[in-house]
């Protein structure tokens, strides 16, 4: 999270399996309520938002990326204790054997920073318990639960 008032570019990818999304969750801090995240990050200068949530994905998690297939495009304002946000997510579907191989209740470590992935069930992300960010992820994890032809 960035405090200069810009405008962050970010690619997330959204893998589904068995009414879950797998998703990153933070460690609750002072103030703030515990959450979880679609795992990806942010888009670097001349980065494609496809190749950035590929890197993202090899970066965070050590794993390669079989598909991705872009969903869409939302947009983010939040606020964080006493910081704005503002970030322009690219959505995407993603594929990626061996994380979907991970059990419904496994947790997999982050590789870059102090946090922990693991399946979320959608129902519960619905009912915000816990919350599921960014803006629009939920929306696309349902979407993508409710056509299991597409694979992911």
């Amino acid at each position: 999270m960035t405090t200069d008032r810009q405008i962050r570019n970010i690619a997330v990818g959204l893998l589904v399996r068995d009414g879950h999304v797998l998703a990153e969750e933070y460690p609750p801090i002072p103030g703030h309520h515990r959450f979880v995240r679609a795992i990806g990050g942010g888009i670097e200068f001349g980065e494609r938002a496809e190749q950035a949530v590929r890197r993202e994905f090899a970066e965070e998690l050590g794993v390669q990326l079989e598909t991705t297939r872009l969903l869409g495009v939302s947009e983010n304002i939040f606020q964080i204790l006493d910081s704005p946000g503002h970030q322009v997510v690219h959505l995407f579907a993603v594929r990626c054997r061996e994380l979907a191989d991970l059990p419904l209740d496994g947790r997999r470590p982050m590789l870059d920073h102090e946090a922990t992935v693991g399946w979320y069930a959608l129902e519960d992300l619905a009912r915000e318990a816990p919350p599921f960010y960014p803006a629009g992820a939920l929306d696309a994890a349902l979407r993508l639960h409710d056509t299991p032809e597409t694979g992911h």
